[in-house]
């Protein structure tokens, strides 16, 4: 069953703007960002996995605000790399780095791969935990390849070098109905949503 109230378990304003917009989907939810509670914050991701980091996120967040809370965990995935950066992805560069930092290094590893052997795909697990106890999951995946360089404006992260296949361009060149369209975020919510309403 969809709740009717959730609280977003990230502190990063770009994932909770899109997230609130993806959970649209749903229906109508009162969908609360974690300023809302002074004080709170996400414990850190220690987890070997996209899922434990989430479904961690999700329940120290539902447990402290005594609310359903949704939570995600998402990385890049190059296959020249071995699957890095993975669930490395938001400390690629070290902590604390920025967007640009991260890419900026990504383009450094992949200087010398040749275009068409830069595949990738960015990945995705959603968490929902509620006060009580209960947990599903959800997970979702985008293809695509690595950039040259950064290109446009829009999105987030290693959205200006991530070159999606079903749009043929940069995420960050895409307008976010079409990112909403097919991201990886947006997949494993709507697998989530599917999940909760057969439930």
């Amino acid at each position: 069953m969809i709740p009717q109230r959730l609280v977003l378990a990230t502190a990063n304003r770009g994932k909770t703007a899109e997230l609130a917009e993806l959970l649209r989907e749903w229906g109508t939810i009162d969908v609360l960002g974690l300023e809302r509670f002074p004080g709170l914050t996400c414990p850190q991701e220690r987890g070997a996995t996209y899922a434990e980091n989430a479904v961690s996120k999700a329940t120290a967040v539902a447990v402290a605000t005594g609310l359903p809370a949704l939570a995600d965990d998402s990385g890049l995935e190059v296959d020249a790399l071995g699957g890095a950066p993975g669930i490395f992805s938001a400390r690629y560069a070290g902590p604390g780095s920025s967007d640009a930092q991260r890419v900026a290094k990504l383009l450094a590893e992949v200087a010398r791969v040749p275009v068409d052997r830069r595949s990738a795909r960015f990945r995705c697990v959603v968490a929902i935990a509620w006060p009580e106890g209960r947990i599903e999951t959800a997970d979702g995946e985008c293809r695509g390849r690595i950039a040259s360089a950064p290109s446009g404006v829009g999105g987030f992260g290693y959205d200006p070098v991530f070159v999606s296949d079903d749009l043929e361009r940069t995420f960050a060149e895409a307008t976010p109905a079409e990112k909403r369209r097919v991201s990886h975020r947006a997949r494993a919510l709507h697998a989530l949503g599917e999940r909760l309403r057969c439930a």
